[in-house]
């Protein structure tokens, strides 16, 4: 029952995010209203870590196959992908570049 009871938590933030995405007129993925809620509802101790503790702790730990349907699409497309690859793996690489550095100056800010 317990189980039961943490993945319909999760269920319920994850429906809840998929309205307001439906809902606001903003153009945020409803999975990113989800992960707000669930922060704010966590964050008010509305919902108690542990409510929702061991099923987060399995959802993270089959996280990387998800993954293999993106991969797969990859491989699928390659004839396409082939002949921009090192454009796209720049931009990928600075992109991520990019992130790291404002991520860590906007933590060292807010520690700060």
């Amino acid at each position: 029952m317990k189980l039961f009871k943490q993945v319909l938590i999760i269920a319920l933030i994850s429906f809840i995010g998929e309205m307001m995405h439906r809902f606001l007129p903003f153009p945020v993925p409803s999975s990113i209203y989800g992960l707000l809620l669930m922060l704010l509802l966590l964050m008010t101790k509305v919902i108690k870590l542990e409510s929702v503790d061991y099923v987060g702790k399995v959802l993270i730990k089959y996280m990387p196959i998800m993954f293999v349907p993106a991969g797969v699409g990859l491989v699928t497309a390659w004839d396409r992908l082939y002949p921009i690859l090192i454009p796209v793996a720049v931009i990928t690489f600075v992109s991520t570049i990019i992130v790291m550095v404002v991520s860590g100056k906007f933590t060292e800010k807010l520690i700060k």
